[in-house]
């Protein structure tokens, strides 16, 4: 049987002593950038990988960070953008000996119920706190539980001021508005998220407010939970619609929503991009592969997953971190717009 690699030859491929890869490991401070990036290296190199169960008991820290997501778990699985945002986190955190802890709840109620225990068991060192929303009650909460917490966005009067790892997403809606508007479009639809969650209001306010600069006003607005299902539906009452003038373009607030779309109006006898323009969001690496491929707003959620875990972990370290802001959402054109029939 293969030996496992060791601390010492850990230390012995980096050059440096067992007590200062142990300090590496654990993200103490006193080691150089450049020495710890070579300890991490060697480790990385020779596939060492720390007791999380002898470092627990060493020094009262659980290892693990933790991320409650509630949702219907149907939504999670078909959504590109958690597994690329959990890719990112990954990266970062099996690079310093660290687990993430994973929950997957139906309602804010298990969610709280979730954060409590993972506090009182001291499962995790601190936590991701996703899917902002108005009123939220979680910053206070995880205040209260003694967890430390990063914000994918900010919180609107976070008193508590967890820092944040925040990426703008009105420019990727304005720059699909302003894109199709270019192109001859004047009946625009917008398919939306859930309303409670804040980058959803985010993605419809900035849709209506890209239409005002140019005059119009949305054809409409149908609300949906984010769901490819709920997003093949709200295409199917579109394209249904009676009125003289039926929509020549819609707008969607996830990929996932687009690309069910872009089967219903095909199935339905409609040439894309021809007779329908259709915009995604988040840029899932499929929107190349599909038929028209898709124009949608790109988001980087590995590069945000990799962010917020080291920022968490600054956090847990030391006590205190900064917000970081990404770069915001922009538009990448693909053959799903195009001018609409004269």
């Amino acid at each position: 049987m293969e030996r496992k690699p060791t601390i010492i030859d850990v230390a012995q491929r980096a050059g440096v002593s067992k007590g200062l890869v142990s300090f590496a490991l654990n993200g103490r401070p006193g080691v150089a950038p450049e020495t710890r990036d070579r300890i991490l290296q060697a480790a990385d190199e020779l596939g060492f990988r720390p007791s999380i169960a002898a470092r627990s008991l060493s020094t009262r820290t659980s290892y693990a960070l933790g991320l409650v997501v509630a949702r219907d778990p149907d939504v999670i699985a078909a959504d590109p953008f958690f597994p690329s945002f959990i890719s990112g986190v990954e990266r970062v955190l099996a690079a310093r000996g660290r687990a993430l802890v994973l929950s997957v709840v139906t309602d804010d109620a298990a969610e709280a119920e979730a954060y409590r225990a993972m506090a009182a068991d001291g499962r995790v060192d601190g936590v991701f706190l996703t899917d902002l929303r108005a009123d939220d009650e979680r910053p206070r909460l995880l205040a209260e539980l003694g967890l430390p917490a990063v914000t994918l966005g900010r919180v609107p009067g976070d008193g508590s001021r967890l820092p944040a790892v925040v990426l703008d997403d009105t420019p990727g809606i304005t720059e699909a508005v302003h894109h199709l508007v270019g192109l001859g479009h004047r009946r625009i639809a917008h398919v939306a998220g859930p309303s409670r969650l804040l980058h959803a209001q985010r993605r419809r306010q900035a849709f209506e407010d890209a239409l005002a600069e140019h005059g119009l006003a949305p054809a409409r607005i149908l609300e949906t939970d984010f769901s490819a299902r709920e997003g093949a539906n709200a295409t199917s009452t579109l394209l249904a619609d009676l009125s003289d003038v039926r929509v020549t373009a819609i707008v969607y607030a996830n990929d996932p929503m687009a690309i069910a779309g872009l089967g219903v109006a095909q199935q339905n006898g409609f040439r894309l991009p021809d007779d329908l323009s259709i915009t995604g969001f988040d840029d899932s690496e499929i929107a190349d592969y599909v038929y028209p491929s898709l124009t949608s707003a790109r988001t980087r959620p590995s590069q945000w997953g990799q962010e917020a875990a080291r920022t968490l972990l600054d956090l847990v370290e030391h006590g205190s971190a900064s917000d970081v802001d990404l770069p915001p959402a922009g538009l990448v054109v693909r053959a799903s717009t195009a001018p609409p029939r004269s």
